[in-house]
Formats: structure tokens, C-alpha cells, sequence
């Protein structure tokens, strides 16, 4: 007998790929149950399998920065509770982070992709269950979304949050109206933007520097969690000077937009992966 569950929940975090950098993402999970009938009639009570399932998911991946453990081009280093890693893209750039371990997923894998974190989060939850499972499946799929979207990184130092941590992230749309009608170009034009984008705050940047020929932005910063610092190359991040919360983003987008088209009147709708997001006006 088999039980699923689709779009069960959904989670926001950022992974590291060998092109991209770091890589905001929102996935919606999907969990599969094969088991024989128990003594009520059930393969597992849905009530259960939400409540497992969800919490484990928003422990565990939820806002964190999922990264491949055995990869071949990463350098981890765990010390106490911290931990420090180096990326190295195909490119010869690199990314490095400090932070506390709460803040990072590794995930027990060469290369990242839904199905090989989907294959990770498997062998986690199968102890989850009290009762005996024939199989347990986990599946991620993505929002359809028919129009502009990109994908973010960011973090937020004054929340007292899981949204603290320095480099989780989003796959979100964008909605832009221009006097009343829908401008695709202009929500194209965000999409190109800030395609897998670190969002960044400059007053959280400790110093800029150059190694190599690449310049570089050292981003730092205390939160109630502990102490964060993140490296990454210049060219992957795009600054603002207020927080990166998404009614600062939408608001931000509206004030830029407004600046090449002054004679417009605009409605942003900026999104923080599904369903959820601000609004701002010009």
C-alpha cells in the first residue's frame, strides 16, 4: 500500500554549485509511504507524517546553505560548534564561509541536485517513523511559475531567526505592473539581474579586497546566533543600503524602477519563494 502526501510543505535554503556559487532555492516537498495496513486501517496517520516530515525538513534544511560533503572542490572544517569552508568554482574563484554549524546542511553527496538532497533527507527521516516502513520516498519539485523569477541569497542580522543566518535563500517571481499594465519587461529585466545573486547589505561589508585578480567582498556580521562571515566574489553580489527583508527589496526595486521611468506610476510585487512576499509603489 502506498501513501503520499504532495506539496506537503516547502523549504528555502541555498546550496553550493561548482558554476552558479550559491544558489537560492525554494522546493516543494513530496513523500511517498510504503507499508502494510496497522491496526488502524492506516499505512502511517497523515497527521504524523505532516508533523515528521515538516519539522525534520524545517530543522534540518530549511534556511540553511546545503553543501556537498564529499565534493571534491570543497574544504570543510568543523570546530565545536562552528564551522568554516571553502569552495573553489570551475572558474578558480572562490567562496568561503564561517559560521555556526546550526547554519549549514551537509549534505552526504558529490554534487547537489533535488534528487541527490532528496536521497540524503531519505536516510534521515526512515528512523523518524516509530513505525515499520516497507520504503520511504522524498521528492522535491519546484513552483510553476509563468513568468520572470530568480533565484537569491541573502541573510538577515537583526532577526531572531533562522533568516540570521548569512547565506540561505529563495526562487522567487516577480510581479511588476507600468500605469496599471503588466511589464514583463521589466520583471525580465530583475530576473537578469539578480539571477543566483547574493543580496548584500554594505554595511555589512568588512573590506574589500582583491586575491588573484578576482576582487572579492567580506561580509560580517553578529546575530543572535553567533558570529557570521561569508567571501565571495564581486561580481556575484548586488548591493543595497537598507536589509535585505523583502519589503526592503520590493521597495528597493520600486525606487530603481522609478528612477529610469519617472513618469510612471508602478506596483511591485516582489516575492520571498511561495506565496509570500511584499509589495511597494511609485
Amino acid at each position: 500500500m502506498l501513501l503520499f502526501v504532495d506539496n506537503l510543505t516547502n523549504v528555502d535554503f541555498s546550496y553550493l554549485d561548482p558554476t552558479r556559487g550559491i544558489v537560492g532555492e525554494t522546493w516543494l516537498a513530496n513523500i511517498r509511504l510504503h507499508g502494510d495496513l496497522n491496526e488502524q486501517s492506516m499505512v502511517c496517520d497523515f497527521g504524523r507524517v505532516k508533523k515528521v516530515v515538516r519539522n525534520w525538513l524545517d530543522t534540518e534544511l530549511d534556511h540553511r546553505l546545503a553543501v556537498p560533503a564529499h565534493a571534491s572542490n570543497i574544504s570543510v572544517q568543523e570546530n565545536g560548534d562552528r564551522i568554516a569552508l571553502i569552495w573553489t568554482l570551475t572558474n578558480g574563484e572562490q567562496i568561503s564561509l564561517e559560521c555556526p554549524r546550526q547554519a549549514i546542511a551537509l549534505v552526504d553527496a558529490e554534487t547537489l541536485s533535488a534528487e541527490s538532497i532528496a536521497r540524503w533527507c531519505e536516510a534521515q527521516l526512515e528512523t523518524a517513523f516509530a513505525q515499520k516502513l516497507d520504503k520511504l520516498e522524498l521528492s522535491f519539485s519546484t513552483e510553476s511559475i509563468d513568468g520572470a523569477f530568480y533565484h537569491y541569497s541573502h541573510g538577515l542580522k537583526k532577526h531572531d531567526g533562522n533568516c540570521q543566518r548569512i547565506a540561505h535563500g529563495h526562487r522567487s517571481r516577480i510581479d511588476i505592473w507600468q500605469d496599471g499594465a503588466k511589464a514583463p519587461n521589466l520583471e525580465k529585466h530583475w530576473a537578469e539581474l539578480w539571477r543566483d545573486i547574493y543580496i548584500g547589505t554594505r554595511e555589512d561589508i568588512h573590506q574589500a579586497l582583491t586575491i588573484e585578480g578576482v576582487d572579492y567582498l567580506d561580509f560580517s556580521y553578529q546575530a543572535p546566533q553567533g558570529q557570521f562571515t561569508l567571501r565571495i566574489p564581486h561580481s556575484h553580489c548586488y548591493l543595497i543600503d537598507t536589509d535585505t527583508t523583502v519589503e526592503c527589496l520590493a521597495e528597493h526595486i520600486a525606487a530603481e524602477t522609478a528612477r529610469l521611468h519617472p513618469n510612471s506610476q508602478l506596483r511591485i510585487r516582489a516575492y520571498e519563494g511561495i506565496n509570500k512576499g511584499a509589495e511597494a509603489y511609485r
